[in-house]
């Protein structure tokens, strides 16, 4: 899978989920993107998706602030996991 793959599927997970398009370097938490609920709901998602556990340290809010922090967080953790 690749970058641009990864950043799609995010950002038409984010647009599905809250009816809004959003750009990928877009601070989800200061636009009002995301609440403490959906960000679990899409920790989830992400893990499920792209095969990925995201624990510990990894689950600080800037690994999530924007869709380019999080398929920075995918490659990382896929490549730390193929490596």
């Amino acid at each position: 899978m690749t970058v641009s793959t990864v950043e799609q599927d995010l950002l038409s997970y984010l647009e599905s989920r809250t009816k809004s398009s959003w750009e990928p370097d877009r601070d989800l938490f200061t636009a009002g993107g995301l609440s403490s609920l959906f960000a679990m709901e899409l920790v989830v998602h992400i893990e499920q998706v792209f095969d990925v556990v995201i624990a510990g340290a990894d689950l600080r809010l800037d690994n999530f602030r924007t869709v380019h922090a999080m398929t920075a967080l995918v490659n990382r953790l896929r490549e730390n996991h193929a490596g």
